[in-house]
């Protein structure tokens, strides 16, 4: 059995105060590198684990660190992207709620490497436990010298903020994240320049994930090796799935990257009994739909993207033999409209008449050329937006059409849905 690394203290009573923490090796990690390491080698440690970044694109992140210029007139910021508004994503919430220490030593040690002495949480808001949570363990760190002036005796100032979002999913993108940050309305910037050169207030800034952040920690205290001989070679260590949708035994697991999707939704309890796997979104909503022949795939960024889907936020939704997936299909490209910022004309017109014609196929109101224009659509979509948002839509339609295109023609010649 996978002995969980970094959610092994989310069912310990008390695991969100620092006492525990510390009880469990916390902060000893921060202790290293002050001690230990230069900024530059806390660099070429995480270059060398191989990390990939957890919120969805996948990116190296010791690259991404090395990106920041070593000379710069101008602060250098961190920002953690907590927003979490991928459907069927809750793991970066559970990690908040239940170690918010393990986050904040992560953005610690991160901050140091990368020569930022501020950082920002950007958390959505509707995740009230998580922020007072966390707040509570700023505080806590603060009185402690974790957080502060000259942390641990060092020369090394680091203060942590909270900024608390108002529900836009679009702040899931880097840069529509800084816009709010900076107090403007969400919307993705043109890149480049890319964060790392131009970020908050125009400065040098990397931008991580929660789960991220918490590798960081275990990378410094045990090692790049042990990092990578967990998992598949280009896409190692240990990874959160949130498993949801029609299966037994929905939840928060913990296991290596790479498993096999078959094997995630077993440890997942399978379908609700009597029922048979249909299908299954491996990574939140705007990842593309896997049917349930091609379920024996690893759950890591490769081996999803060579099966035409991609890990995303690993939000694992089932979907069962009992569900329509024009139903599905209408719902997420419903939501996917609803968010769109309306930046661009692709994805702020295009959606809307994508949603449309579902609602009409799905009522049973659809008419011949109704599949051949969603899939022109998908065409003008994709590829032609700011930010991956339009394509999450484009590519999630295209594989409801590819795989159930059936499903999509009995709606439209029955004028029905033939499951209900």
């Amino acid at each position: 059995m996978f002995e969980p690394i970094l959610l092994k203290n989310v069912d310990v009573p008390g695991g969100h105060l620092l006492s525990t923490y510390e009880a469990g090796g916390g902060y000893q990690a921060l202790a290293k590198v002050l001690r230990e390491y230069t900024p530059d080698e806390v660099v070429e440690l995480v270059k060398r684990s191989n990390l990939r970044g957890r919120g969805g694109a996948g990116f190296l992140t010791g690259m991404k660190w090395s990106f920041v210029p070593k000379q710069s007139s101008k602060p250098k910021y961190l920002c953690c992207n907590a927003d979490e508004g991928e459907p069927g994503t809750f793991k970066d919430r559970i990690l908040m709620e239940r170690d918010p220490h393990q986050l904040i030593e992560g953005l610690a040690v991160s901050a140091y490497a990368i020569g930022a002495k501020t950082a920002y949480v950007y958390i959505r808001g509707e995740y009230v436990t998580a922020i007072r949570r966390l707040e509570q363990a700023i505080a806590e760190a603060h009185a402690k010298g974790y957080l502060g002036s000259r942390l641990l005796g060092s020369d090394f100032n680091f203060t942590v903020h909270i900024h608390c979002g108002a529900g836009a999913y679009i702040c899931g993108e880097e840069t529509a994240m800084l816009e709010s940050l900076e107090g403007r309305r969400a919307q993705p910037r043109l890149k480049p320049p890319f964060p790392a050169v131009a970020g908050l207030y125009a400065s040098p800034t990397v931008i991580n994930n929660v789960e991220t952040l918490a590798c960081v920690p275990h990378i410094v205290v045990r090692g790049s090796d042990w990092f990578r001989d967990i998992g598949p070679e280009k896409s190692p260590g240990p990874k959160l799935y949130c498993v949801s949708g029609q299966v037994r035994k929905p939840g928060l697991y913990e296991l290596p990257m790479g498993i096999p999707l078959r094997e995630l939704v077993d440890h997942a309890g399978g379908p609700p009994p009597g029922r048979r796997i249909k299908a299954v979104i491996p990574g939140g909503v705007s990842a593309p739909v896997i049917p349930e022949h091609g379920l024996d795939v690893g759950m890591d960024f490769d081996s999803l993207a060579a099966a035409g889907s991609m890990l995303g936020s690993a939000g694992v939704i089932v979907i069962d033999n009992s569900t329509c997936m024009v139903k599905v299909a209408t719902r997420i490209i419903e939501f996917f409209h609803h968010e769109s910022c309306g930046k661009c004309t692709p994805c702020r017109e295009g959606l809307n008449w994508v949603v449309k014609i579902l609602r009409r196929i799905e009522a049973g109101n659809g008419a011949p050329g109704d599949l051949e224009q969603l899939d022109m659509l998908c065409k003008g979509i994709f590829g032609n937006t700011f930010c991956a948002l339009g394509d999450g839509a484009a590519m999630g339609l295209r594989a409801a059409l590819k795989h159930f295109r059936e499903e999509f023609v009995a709606h439209i010649e029955e004028r029905r849905c033939p499951l209900h």
